[in-house]
């Protein structure tokens, strides 16, 4: 594998063509793990130079536990073929990294558009991490001409 001196600049193709799939969808879940313990979560997403921003309510204490760790993000469009949106072929991504938390500048920040009113019936209460993603994994699962059928019961 070569050094980073002599790697291209910019995201590998693998990478770039991972992020523009989850361009597709605003949320997925955030994995790691939390006193000793794996756990999910779930977050929106926004991709500002190649890396991925999240946001998430505070009051979970889910962006502490990943601050300085490396997590695991992943979205799909598996929904996609239980909502009616046949056609296209299912996909899922997966970026694995260093988070940390951040405060996004007011351009950034709107990019996640409206925040949920609530959280667990307390005010929703953002918090940011921005995860640099070192290893990419993305799967997908072909239908071709093949529509999803469904039997009237």
């Amino acid at each position: 594998m070569p050094s980073d001196e002599h790697r291209a600049p910019g995201p590998s193709p693998q990478t770039a063509d991972a992020i523009e799939l989850l361009r597709r969808v605003p949320y997925g879940r955030l994995a790691t793990s939390m006193r000793a313990l794996p756990f999910l979560a779930v977050a929106r997403h926004v991709v500002c130079d190649g890396r991925i921003l999240l946001r998430m309510h505070s009051g979970f204490g889910y962006h502490e536990a990943c601050d300085g760790s490396v997590v695991t993000y992943g979205a799909d469009n598996y929904n996609a073929a239980t909502a009616g949106e046949g056609g296209d072929d299912l996909w899922s991504v997966q970026f694995t990294g260093p988070a940390e938390i951040v405060h996004p500048c007011p351009e950034q920040a709107g990019l996640f558009g409206t925040a949920p009113a609530r959280a667990n019936g307390e005010p929703f209460a953002p918090a940011y991490l921005r995860v640099d993603p070192h290893f990419v994994t993305e799967h997908t699962l072909g239908f071709g001409a093949s529509p999803l059928v469904r039997h009237a019961a």
